[in-house]
């Protein structure tokens, strides 16, 4: 009978001593895909919510510049240092260049540069419903009347909207 007990004893201590150690290495696993599964969550729930329309585009036949105006149609707001990651394509369908951002010339981005300014704007972000006017200088836009314009804008989370339209 007391071979029993200590049987029982060593069967006992045994239990705990194989839950602790369990324990010890379930719980980090569990964090870490935890922390992983909540990271990518995030950046899912980001992506979904950031949207935008291409609401009208410009360029003028004899000059290398175009403009574009882009509403903000996702839920949530985009920063103007996220703008300032983004990139810009723009050119013939064919033959079509990433512009650098740049500082204004005399209301023109210079050559091979692009600038935006968030219209209503009042706090540094580009809130839902409002409307970015982006213009951009190249010498890859096409400039004669009827030549096809290729844009597009790519936004650091991966969100791109593209439009081709013609010179006027």
């Amino acid at each position: 009978m007391s071979s029993e007990t200590i049987v029982t004893a060593i069967f006992l201590i045994a239990s705990i001593v194989a839950a602790g150690i369990l324990t010890t290495q379930l719980f980090p696993a569990i964090y870490t895909v935890t922390g992983s599964v909540s990271s990518s969550t995030h950046s899912a729930d980001q992506s979904l919510r950031t949207d935008f329309s291409i609401v009208n585009t410009f360029s003028g036949q004899g000059t290398q510049t175009s403009e574009v105006w882009i509403k903000n149609t996702g839920t949530s707001r985009i920063s103007t240092a996220d703008l300032l990651r983004s990139n810009l394509f723009i050119g013939s369908p064919n033959d079509f260049e990433v512009l650098s951002q740049s500082t204004w010339i005399m209301g023109v981005p210079g050559p091979g540069m692009w600038n935006s300014t968030i219209l209503d704007a009042t706090d540094g972000y580009w809130e839902s419903g409002e409307t970015l006017d982006i213009r951009m200088n190249s010498l890859k836009i096409p400039s004669n009347h009827g030549d096809v314009v290729f844009f597009e804008l790519a936004l650091p989370d991966g969100t791109k909207r593209s439009e081709e339209f013609t010179v006027s």
